[in-house]
């Protein structure tokens, strides 16, 4: 429960290998395209989100690739699919809007929302 997508990634390729008993089974490739489309599908929303295409949403996300746990990297699909992590994205761009830059979120006050989160955890331990 720590919406990383990539760990979601991860085990949703690895559960189909096992549930198959087959370890070709939902591969890198497919896993990677699902991941986006998949979830716009279910949302009905695959017209405007989903991909880079003309006309839908422009959100992308850049990594660090130079880090240990994805060093050596023979096979990009497939390092985004098992090596990745959540904590690997330095730039975020939702809908065409810069909304993290070099791991900071610069869209929202960040701080303020973190107080208010525990400030919410308190009433719900206290209460």
């Amino acid at each position: 429960n720590d919406v990383d997508m990539f760990g979601e990634m991860n085990t949703v390729a690895k559960v189909h290998k096992v549930a198959r008993m087959d370890p070709t089974a939902m591969d890198a490739d497919t896993t990677l395209y699902l991941a986006p489309m998949g979830g716009a599908r279910a949302l009905g929303a695959e017209n405007r989100v989903g991909s880079l295409e003309v006309g839908k949403k422009a959100d992308l996300i850049i990594l660090d690739l130079d880090q240990p746990h994805l060093t050596p990297m023979y096979h990009p699909v497939s390092h985004l699919v098992y090596a990745a992590r959540g904590a690997d994205v330095i730039h975020s761009v939702i809908n065409g809007r810069i909304v993290m830059e070099n791991r900071k979120i610069i869209s929202l006050d960040e701080q303020a929302i973190l107080a208010h989160m525990g400030e919410i955890r308190r009433q719900i331990i206290t209460s």
